[in-house]
This record gives C-alpha cells, structure tokens and sequence, in this order.
C-alpha cells in the first residue's frame, strides 16, 4: 500500500428482533449501511407440536434464516450498483 491510498474502517450494526409465541418464531433483521441505506429482511421458524418447546432454537433457526436473506439482498444491491456504474451485467455466485 502507497502513502496515497488510505485505509478506511467501516462498520455496519445488524439488529436483529424476535417475536414468538408457543409454535411459531419470526426474526426481523436489519443493517443499516454507511451510505445511509437500510435493507430490511424475514425469518422464520416453525415448531412441530411434538418437539419440546425450546424458544432460543426457534430463534437460531428464525436469525439464521433472516440473515441469509439479508445476505442475498445485500449481494443484490451491490451487483446492481456494479451494472450500474459499468454498464454491465454482474452475476452474483450462488
């Protein structure tokens, strides 16, 4: 790296929210981005009534699937900033 290129730390928080009842789990996630943005994602989980009710469970299944699609629409948001500014079309690796 040269004298001329500087290095910036940036940082994002990620909230994420839960609402549960007795069989059913939703997460809410959202990140807000150092350009002001927020993208905004859902989760879900579901218990069958024959497994034990384990709330923290519900909500790793409920988070984990929140951030997935939080991750997809974030690789989303970038490629579509990336044919934008070339005039191209990106493709996002699955």
């Amino acid at each position: 790296m040269t004298e001329t290129q500087a290095r910036a730390t940036v940082g994002w928080h990620i909230e994420l929210e839960f609402e549960e009842d007795d069989h059913r789990t939703r997460a809410a996630a959202l990140v807000r981005l150092s350009d002001g943005n927020e993208v905004r994602a859902h989760g879900y989980a579901s218990r069958h009534p024959s497994d034990k009710n384990q709330p923290r469970v519900g909500e790793e299944v409920a988070g984990a699937r929140a951030l997935n699609e939080l991750a997809m629409k974030l690789l989303t948001k970038a490629h579509d900033e990336i044919d934008e500014a070339s005039g191209r079309t990106s493709r996002p690796l699955t």
